[in-house]
């Protein structure tokens, strides 16, 4: 089913728009694709990945102009700075675009070219937008998670220097519980080398558990002012419900 945008607060309908623009782009450069509907002109320009030359170049051309590119690590800003000169951007997900059997071969110029059209047929699926607030709590969640897998594998070198000269964990508790931490902290090796290594192995795992508290103490802070704060409560209900 095909996208059918709305003049809803001051977003131009498809009849409306003058000028279609898809945008293909990557960190050095971006290709710009340009459709003008009165003439049937389609253009190309190739410009650097700053997001300033993008946004002056297609905030210059006639509008209303609505322009498109996919969602991926260049984020939102490039959208929400059109937006601010009057472009209604499209940021569309690439899992759902429409390709034909003539698409394998990709080039920046095909592929900037083919979303201009499939935006001008209103076959392109658009993305939410986050506001700032939401995408600083994303940064944030996902900087936890990359700390998480982190700490797992510092704690992985610790285990295996461990096993790799038997040195076992006799307590009754897990391993990273409280009496877990005071057992590695009198862990002693005969080999300087061997003791090096383990001191700086469970250093990085002291660390690295300290940098998780304060980003969890940091969500915990910012979580409530975010509009996903009822969700989150739910699904932490939820994770306890099952412990």
């Amino acid at each position: 089913m095909a996208w059918a945008p709305t003049a809803i607060m001051g977003v131009p309908t498809m009849a409306q728009v003058r000028t279609f623009v898809g945008l293909d782009v990557h960190v050095g450069a971006t290709v710009v694709a340009v459709l003008d509907v009165a003439s049937g002109e389609l253009r190309r320009q190739r410009l650097s990945g700053k997001a300033s030359e993008v946004v002056a170049f297609v905030g210059g051309l006639e509008g209303p102009v609505r322009a498109t590119y996919e969602a991926g690590p260049t984020g939102f800003a490039l959208a929400r700075r059109l937006a601010a000169v009057g472009v209604d951007c499209v940021v569309c997900a690439p899992g759902l675009i429409p390709r034909g059997s003539s698409d394998r071969v990709k080039t920046d110029q095909r592929d900037a070219e083919r979303l201009v059209r499939l935006l001008m047929a209103g076959e392109l699926r658009p993305v939410a937008v986050p506001s700032l607030e939401e995408e600083g709590l994303r940064d944030l969640v996902r900087a936890r998670e990359d700390l998480r897998g982190e700490l797992m594998s510092a704690r992985h070198r610790v285990a295996k220097l461990l096993l790799r000269h038997d040195v076992r964990f006799d307590g009754p508790e897990r391993n990273w519980t409280q009496a877990h931490l005071r057992w590695l902290s009198a862990v002693r090796f005969e080999q300087p080398g061997t003791q090096a290594a383990f001191d700086d192995y469970r250093g990085a795992v002291e660390a690295l558990a300290i940098r998780r508290q304060e980003l969890e103490r940091q969500i915990v802070v910012l979580l409530p002012r975010s509009p996903h704060a009822q969700t989150a409560g739910r699904l932490m209900c939820c994770g306890a419900s099952t412990r």
